[in-house]
């Protein structure tokens, strides 16, 4: 009877850490969805991107950002996008990765940005955007973006070459779960903002005019 109590206690206890967890999941899939909608909309404000320079899709002018590959969600309108976002669209690709699996940059070039917070730090401001990113310019027009890293192994200004490690995989940002998080831009076209977080914390964010976002899948191999 005592055990029968202890696993019956034990079980209610994990039903009620299950509604909590699955109560937390929701709430960061609504700041995800509100936090795209922002996106969307910073992008349809800005001026349309010139893509004369931009390179054509073309399979393998990008390699794989890690090791191992399974993609969580694809770009542009999707169903699976449809659902996530107000705006209908996913601005990158989505890579299961867990926390602290190595990033690799997908080609060589100069890192153009960074951005790193502690998990405390990320814990403060709300979980907000893309949490600890970076972001490298390549030769070719295109610039590369890896987000919600746990840490970043690169500073601005520095040349990095393709398969380098630039960073770790993370849960940082607008995240429901350890993932990365890879846009593909045309370069020229990026300018960088302040993002207000839903707490009022600000971050620092790239954007990009709505077709200055482009289909990674058309790169990778």
């Amino acid at each position: 009877n005592a055990t029968k109590k202890a696993q019956s206690d034990l079980l209610a206890q994990t039903k009620n850490q299950e509604a909590s967890y699955q109560s937390i999941i929701a709430q960061k899939k609504a700041q995800q969805t509100a936090a795209e909608a922002d996106i969307y909309e910073l992008s349809q404000r800005l001026k349309a991107a010139d893509t004369s320079r931009v390179p054509s899709g073309a399979h393998g002018v990008l390699a794989w950002p890690l090791d191992s590959i399974r993609i969580t969600q694809k770009f542009g309108k999707t169903t699976a996008s449809g659902q996530l976002y107000t705006s209908g669209t996913h601005n990158g690709i989505d890579f299961a990765a867990s926390i602290g699996t190595p990033v690799r940059a997908a080609l060589s070039g100069t890192v153009l940005e960074t951005n790193y917070i502690s998990a405390s730090q990320d814990k403060k401001i709300g979980y907000c955007q893309y949490g600890s990113w970076v972001l490298i310019q390549h030769a070719n027009g295109l610039a590369t973006l890896y987000s919600h890293l746990s840490q970043v192994s690169v500073t601005k200004g520095q040349s990095v070459t393709t398969g380098s490690i630039i960073g770790y995989s993370g849960n940082t940002g607008y995240a429901t779960g350890p993932h990365l998080h890879m846009s593909v831009y045309n370069a020229s076209s990026i300018t960088f903002t302040n993002y207000k977080c839903s707490n009022g914390s600000v971050v620092y964010i790239p954007v990009a005019p709505t077709n200055g976002y482009l289909d990674p899948s058309s790169y990778l191999p």
